[in-house]
């Protein structure tokens, strides 16, 4: 489309309108294995701006396709037109009634989001899916979402009100329940709201037509069902004989986003679910015997019945984040059922538990039946929500393919489904992944293939075409909750006949009749095999990089393990790090998945001089390499090391900038300005000199830039080591980092004096630097140089009885990750070993504590309250909980955790002066309001040197390193 008329619109928008590469390259996918570049991307402010949106696709014979998180699995979202994100403006809870149970909101308005805030009105939005803290209500809609909870609550489509938005015309609409009177009069009314109230009705009077539906359409009984519109829905409504009122929400839901623009939406809410639930987490030999098992689970009226199958379990093992959260799987089960039971009293759903554990015993099924309770609970239903990023770990080409993960049956029929489905996969020596509702008829079913091949492409769909046999053989749906999309759309004139297809195709067209709103999906769909992210015979390129890529093949194809499932969408609200710039911006550019679709994007199809292209340096540019998505990303993908092998690369061909390489060098320039601390500090604090030397660094004027002390850790220690080898404990070795050492040695000093006078012998011994600033920044030539003395230094002195510890999280834990990637060889396998010896500080004494080594009557009894910020890799490479706890070892200290994620500064990044507002906008989220928020008697913990710098200039206020409050509470 010519650039002049994009413009034209983009000006005449509230919102933005965006026709770069960039964006364009961003919205080309979303989390399903389609890729189609769109004309634009629009992000519309204001219902006027949807209706001009409207007007210029049918003006110039383009499309909208209508999109919220992106976290489609069906391709719903692709296409070639303009997407209409409104994720980002239509956000807002617009009205709660509290009598009659609803809510009245925007269709951007994330789900958790909405219970969050429905919680204090004692309210509750069923539908669940696993995306729920990014997936949006609007979307949910589109798809008809239901997620594990289903059994109770149904799908979208059941807690679905009222819906108001625009026509392919322009033309405002509200569909609610219309009485037998009121549909009369709508289908008399003018307009293209008569027209397709008319349309509706001569389809659905007519016997034939209704026949054919009846006899054709998925079973009733199966309570998940996406195929197609949803017109058998509708036939059950009182002007076609059956008892419910008429609604178009029916069919709105599930629609795709083919029928309509969605403004508002009004939503039946439910009281809090009972308070009193139990997980009974049953383990099995066999997804046959766990299928069985859950037929017998279903007769205890559970609200949720979850099934994960070995192959999820597996990738746990590897996973970060998820390691912790498989402490109740005993052996190696080929499948666990998670059937919860919920009541309003303990004694009930006690009794309940034990009912059911009693009957899957009497009847043999199961061989571990371990039962969580409380914040267990949670832990278990992360892993399982985390199974669709988990399936991306596998390294290599070949992965678990959406192709075939929604197919749904009457949960009676699943076992006799299941073992012809995978019967079916075996004659093509084919295995596949099972998870997710086996509660409802309706399990994810992912079969391993390699999509870059001409085999794998076409495999795909012949698995497709099998698999919709076999559904169709049980009466099923080849869509129960992710929908049509892309994928199955080339299926329903199967799966419902010619006859049922065509009066879809009738309905498309009358609602629609140019196909503007996100044509080819439901009807007139391309083959399911064609506009691919890989294409068949798609070459990988292989680099030579600096950080080793070998865990997942190689750079590309660690980007490549991003399947676009949006984890990195989170909102603040529900906790973690990840991803604190969309956090703060909420634009799609600054996600990790954007980062990835780039790197993908780029380096699939550049192979002359990849890392020169803009388009990554664009998506980089707000990246903090906190390090969040190492752990929260299901896939792993760690986009701090993307990034740096980004910039090492970069800097190779074109050489860094005097500003990276001053933040690079800061330990050297410190170094050199130690003797002149007090001139030093005049001048960065004075007035008229310290906005000049700002200006030449290109740091922000609003930053306060970091003192240099008098005297550094390191001349200290030598001055006070004779009185710091007395402890009668073990020896331990402090890593004298370059943050503390010159800028905060008092922090050191603390850190010091808590361990001697717990009775541990302190040493420090000449060593390198971390590193740490030339890793953020790129230089990992000069990186590796210092890793591998600092390795060759402390392998044979660090163990188990005399480990190495840090003060400053960021600078220890470099040995525990990057070092390890950057080393190779002999030199690696010190760095692993190494890696195990080395803690923060608050690592170290927790674990001393659990020994039994540390007790709180090494602490005094007086009050203290503390509010704690943990440093982003403490979150990724070690736990926030650490710090909580053993400020909690003083019988009279409350540690309260910040429910904070980033705050922000991430090194030099909250310097930079383009970096700055958006540095401030994060620490805003969550952490300076409850900095705030404390009362003077608090102390607030920070154990980054960046996070008390953040906090000093973003709240005003002063923070303490954990070590320097614990000394406040040690014995004499």
């Amino acid at each position: 489309m010519n650039n002049d008329l994009l413009t034209k619109l983009g000006d005449s928008l509230e919102g933005e309108l965006y026709f770069d590469d960039t964006m364009k390259v961003l919205y080309a996918t979303d989390a399903s294995a389609y890729r189609e570049m769109p004309t634009a991307v629009s992000i519309p402010k204001t219902e006027e701006d949807i209706k001009k949106l409207i007007e210029f696709a049918k003006l110039h014979k383009s499309s909208l396709i209508p999109r919220t998180a992106g976290t489609s699995l069906a391709g719903q979202v692709v296409g070639n037109g303009i997407v209409m994100d409104v994720s980002k403006y239509f956000d807002q809870i617009l009205e709660v009634n509290e009598e009659e149970a609803w809510v009245r909101c925007h269709p951007g308005v994330v789900r958790d989001v909405l219970n969050i805030n429905l919680a204090k009105h004692g309210l509750y939005y069923g539908p669940e899916t696993s995306t729920a803290n990014r997936a949006m209500v609007g979307g949910m809609v589109g798809n008809n979402s239901c997620g594990a909870n289903s059994i109770v609550y149904g799908s979208a489509r059941e807690n679905l009100l009222e819906l108001r938005g625009f026509l392919s015309d322009g033309s405002e609409v509200v569909f609610k329940d219309l009485s037998l009177d009121e549909f009369g009069k709508k289908c008399i009314s003018k307009g293209l709201e008569g027209k397709i109230y008319r349309n509706i009705n001569d389809l659905l009077a007519n016997e034939s037509n209704a026949e054919e539906i009846v006899k054709e359409y998925p079973k009733p009984e199966i309570p998940r069902r996406n195929t197609g519109y949803a017109l058998d829905m509708l036939l059950r409504t009182e002007p076609f004989g059956g008892t419910e009122p008429f609604n178009f929400c029916k069919l709105i839901a599930g629609s795709e986003g083919t029928l309509m623009m969605i403004t508002e939406l009004k939503l039946k809410l439910h009281p809090l679910p009972p308070k009193e639930k139990a997980l009974v987490c049953v383990h099995f030999e066999s997804i046959d015997e766990s299928l069985r098992a859950n037929l017998v689970g279903l007769e205890f009226k559970p609200t949720a019945s979850e099934l994960i199958d070995h192959f999820i379990l597996n990738c746990t093992k590897e996973n970060i984040e998820q390691q912790k959260n498989r402490f109740f799987v005993e052996g190696e089960p080929g499948a666990i059922l998670v059937i919860e039971i919920s009541s309003h009293s303990e004694e009930e759903r006690d009794q309940r538990v034990k009912a059911l554990i009693d009957a899957l015993k009497s009847k043999e099924l199961g061989y571990h039946y371990p039962v969580l309770y409380g914040s267990d609970m949670s832990k278990i239903w992360a892993l399982r929500k985390a199974g669709l990023g988990l399936l991306s770990n596998i390294p290599g080409d070949a992965k678990p393919a959406p192709v075939i993960e929604d197919t749904a049956v009457d949960v009676e029929d699943l076992p006799d489904y299941i073992a012809d489905f995978n019967k079916k996969l075996s004659e093509y020596e084919l295995s596949c992944v099972h998870y997710a509702h086996a509660g409802t008829g309706e399990l994810h079913l992912r079969p391993i293939l390699n999509l870059k091949t001409k085999e794998g492409n076409e495999m795909f769909h012949t698995i497709a075409d099998e698999i919709a046999k076999l559904v169709k053989k049980y009466k099923g749906s080849l869509s129960g909750e992710h929908g049509d999309g892309r994928l199955r759309g080339e299926f329903i004139p199967f799966m419902i006949g010619e006859k049922n297809y065509g009066m879809l195709e009738q309905v498309k067209n009358c609602w629609d009749e140019e196909h503007i709103f996100n044509p080819n999906k439901i009807v007139n769909t391309p083959s399911m095999n064609s506009s691919l992210r890989y294409s068949p015979g798609q070459r990988t390129q292989e680099l030579d990089t600096a950080l080793d890529f070998t865990a997942s093949q190689g750079y590309v194809r660690m980007a490549e393990m991003c399947n676009g499932s949006g984890d990195c969408r989170k909102t603040h609200w529900s906790g973690g790090a990840m991803c604190p710039s969309y956090m703060a911006t909420k634009d799609e550019k600054h996600t990790t998945r954007a980062r990835a679709n780039i790197i993908r994007e780029v380096l699939t199809h550049d192979f002359e001089n990849p890392f020169a292209d803009k388009r990554i340096e664009e998506v980089f540019d707000l990246c903090l390499s906190c390090k969040a998505c190492k752990k929260e990303c299901p896939s792993n993908v760690d986009v701090a090391k993307l990034k740096a092998e980004y910039l090492y690369q970069k800097y190779k061909q074109n050489g860094a900038s005097l500003r990276t390489k001053s933040f690079a060098y800061v330990n050297a320039i410190n170094k050199l300005m130690q003797p002149l601390a007090p001139l030093y500090n005049f001048t960065i604090k004075n007035s008229l000199i310290s906005p000049l030397v700002k200006s030449v660094m290109g740091v922000a004027q609003k930053r306060s830039l970091p003192e240099i002390a008098k005297k550094s850790l390191d001349k200290w220690y030598k001055q006070n080591v004779g009185r710091l080898n007395e402890g009668k404990k073990k020896k331990v070795y402090l890593f004298c980092d370059e943050f503390t050492n010159y800028n905060e040695p008092k922090v050191g000093v603390d850190s010091i004096e808590l361990l001697v006078r717990l009775g541990y012998t302190v040493e420090i011994i000449p060593h390198e630097e971390s590193g740490r600033t030339f890793i953020s920044k790129g230089i990992l030539d000069k990186a590796k140089e210092i890793a591998s003395k600092n390795v060759s230094i402390f392998s044979g002195l660090v163990s188990e009885n005399s480990p190495l510890i840090g003060v400053e999280p960021s600078a220890i834990l470099t040995f525990r990750d990057e070092y390890v990637s950057l080393l190779r060889g002999d030199e690696q396998a010190k760095a692993k070993k190494l890696a195990k010896y080395t803690f923060t500080i608050e690592e170290f004494l927790w674990h001393e504590h659990k020994a039994g080594k540390i007790t709180s009557q090494d602490f005094s009894d007086k009050h203290g309250k503390v509010k704690v910020h943990v440093h982003c890799y403490q979150k990724a490479l070690s736990s926030q909980h650490y710090t909580k706890e053993l400020l909690s070892i003083p019988e009279n200290v409350n540690a309260e955790l910040i429910a904070s994620g980033c705050c922000g500064m991430a090194g030099s990044f909250g310097y930079e002066k383009e970096h700055f507002e958006v540095s401030m906008g994060i620490g805003e989220l969550v952490l300076f309001p409850s900095v705030r928020n404390a009362d003077s008697e608090t102390m607030i913990a920070a154990a980054g040197t960046s996070c008390r710098h953040q906090i000093k200039d973003g709240a005003n206020r002063g923070s303490l390193h954990p070590a320097s409050i614990l000394l406040d509470f040690v014995n004499e």
